[in-house]
C-alpha cells in the first residue's frame, strides 16, 4: 500500500475504543491521521445471574449479533462450562472472524448483505419449526430477526451479554479534534452524534463514512449533506477513505 494514500487526512474513528484499533492502524498505514472519539462504551451486564442460567438451557442455534456479542457471550459460555449448541451463525464477517479465533469452526454467516436480513436469507434458517434459537446481543436492539425466527416456528430468547452506554464526550472535545472526515459504523453512534451536535450545521457538511444503508438513511434524515456508503469492514472502509482522497486530490 502507499504509504501516502492518506497523507494528512485526520479520520474520526467512532467506534468502541476496545474495537478501533485495527481501522486506527490501517489509516495510519495509509499515511492519515486516526482520531479516536468513541461514540459507544461497552461494558459487560452488571448481573450475569440471568445469563448464566440461559446458558445452562439446551438450544439448538446461537446467533451473535455482533464483535461485542462474541467477546462477552463466549466469556460468559467458559465461565459456565457450557457447551455451544450444534449450530452458531452471526451477521458480519467480523463476527464470524471473531468466533472462529474463539475455537468455533463452523460458523453460519451471509456472504454479501451482512444484517439481519442477509442472515434471514440463509438456507439454514428457512425452517425453524421446532428450533431453540439464542440470540446474544447488547441491551436492546432490532427485533427483526427473532420476530421472523418466531415466524417460522422457532422459540427465541434473547440472552443480553453486554450493555452499551452513551460517553461523556461533549462537542468541545469534537471540536478539539478538528476533523477532516468521519467514520461511523452504528445507527446508535450516529443518534449519539446527532445529539451532541445538535444544530450545528458545519459538522453535518464533512464526510460521513457509513457501512451500511440503514446507517446513511438515518443520517440523511439527521440532514448530513455528504454521505459516503462504504463497503463492510475495516476494509471497505478504508477502500472508500482511500478512494474518496483520490478522487478529491484529482478535482
Amino acid at each position: 500500500m502507499d504509504a501516502l494514500q492518506l497523507a494528512g487526512l485526520k479520520v474520526l474513528v467512532t467506534r468502541p475504543r476496545d474495537q478501533a484499533g485495527s481501522l486506527a492502524l490501517a489509516i495510519q498505514q495509509a499515511g492519515g491521521k486516526a482520531i479516536l472519539f468513541p461514540l459507544l462504551d461497552i461494558a459487560p451486564v452488571a448481573d450475569v445471574t440471568h445469563l448464566h442460567q440461559q446458558l445452562a438451557q439446551r438450544f439448538d442455534l446461537a446467533i451473535f449479533i455482533s464483535p461485542n456479542a462474541v467477546q462477552y457471550g463466549m466469556a460468559a459460555i467458559t465461565a459456565v462450562h457450557a457447551d455451544l449448541p450444534p449450530l452458531v451463525a452471526t451477521i458480519g464477517q467480523g463476527s464470524a472472524r471473531a468466533l472462529r479465533e474463539a475455537g468455533v469452526t463452523s460458523v453460519i454467516a451471509p456472504a454479501e448483505r451482512y444484517d439481519s436480513e442477509g442472515l434471514l436469507a440463509l438456507p439454514e434458517l428457512a425452517d425453524m419449526t421446532g428450533k431453540r434459537v439464542l440470540i446474544l446481543r447488547g441491551d436492546g436492539g432490532r427485533e427483526l430477526l427473532g420476530d421472523t425466527l418466531k415466524a417460522r416456528g422457532a422459540s427465541v430468547e434473547y440472552a443480553t451479554c453486554y450493555q452499551r452506554s452513551k460517553p461523556t464526550n461533549s462537542l468541545s472535545d469534537l471540536e478539539q479534534c478538528n476533523p477532516d472526515v468521519i467514520t461511523v459504523t452504528s445507527s446508535e453512534a450516529l443518534a449519539h452524534l446527532g445529539d451532541m451536535i445538535g444544530n450545528a450545521v458545519v459538522w453535518k457538511s464533512l464526510p460521513l463514512f457509513v457501512p451500511h444503508a440503514r446507517i446513511a438513511a438515518n443520517a440523511s434524515q439527521l440532514g448530513w449533506q455528504d454521505i459516503v456508503h462504504t463497503a463492510a469492514g475495516d476494509d471497505g472502509l478504508l477502500a472508500s477513505l482511500i478512494a474518496w482522497r483520490n478522487m478529491r486530490g484529482a478535482t
